[in-house]
C-alpha cells in the first residue's frame, strides 16, 4: 500500500486533471468534461471522485468498481398500439465496500434535477434492500 502525504495527492491529483478537455459547447450546468485515464467524465468532480476511488481500489477498500452501472426502472410495453420505452437509470459508479460487505452505488451530483429525484426514488423502490445508496 503506498501511502502518499497530502503535498503528494494534491500533486498527483493536479497532473492527473491537466488532461481535462473542455469542449466549445458550455454544459447546461457549468459542467466540465474531464478525461482521467483515457475515460471522459461529465465534470470535475466525477474525474476527482474515479481517482478517490482507484485510490480506494488500490489500498484493498474496496473492489469489482464499475463505471455507469445501468439498473432498469421500468420495462418497456404498449398502449394503445404503440410502444413505451423503457426507463433506466445509469449511475456514476458501483463497488463492494470491503469492510461492510455492502454493495454501494454512487452517484456524483452538482444538480437534482427533477429526472433525478424521480429516477432515485424509483431505484430505492426496486433496489434499495440490495445496494446501498450515495450521493456525493
Amino acid at each position: 500500500m503506498v501511502k502518499w502525504s497530502n503535498e503528494q495527492y494534491k500533486d498527483w491529483l493536479g497532473d492527473k486533471l491537466m488532461s481535462s478537455s473542455s469542449t466549445k459547447k458550455k454544459s447546461k450546468y457549468n459542467a466540465q468534461r474531464t478525461n482521467v485515464d483515457g475515460i471522459t467524465f461529465d465534470s470535475k468532480k466525477e474525474a476527482v471522485r474515479y481517482i478517490e476511488l482507484k485510490l480506494l481500489e488500490k489500498a484493498g477498500k474496496i473492489k469489482q468498481l464499475k463505471l455507469q452501472p445501468d439498473f432498469k426502472l421500468l420495462d418497456s410495453f404498449e398502449y394503445e398500439n404503440k410502444k413505451i420505452r423503457g426507463i433506466s437509470y445509469v449511475a456514476d459508479f458501483q463497488y463492494i465496500d470491503m469492510e461492510s460487505g455492502i454493495e454501494v452505488v454512487e452517484d456524483v451530483k452538482g444538480v437534482k434535477t427533477q429526472v433525478y429525484n424521480i429516477k432515485k426514488k424509483l431505484f430505492l423502490n426496486m433496489y434499495g434492500d440490495r445496494y446501498a445508496f450515495k450521493e456525493v
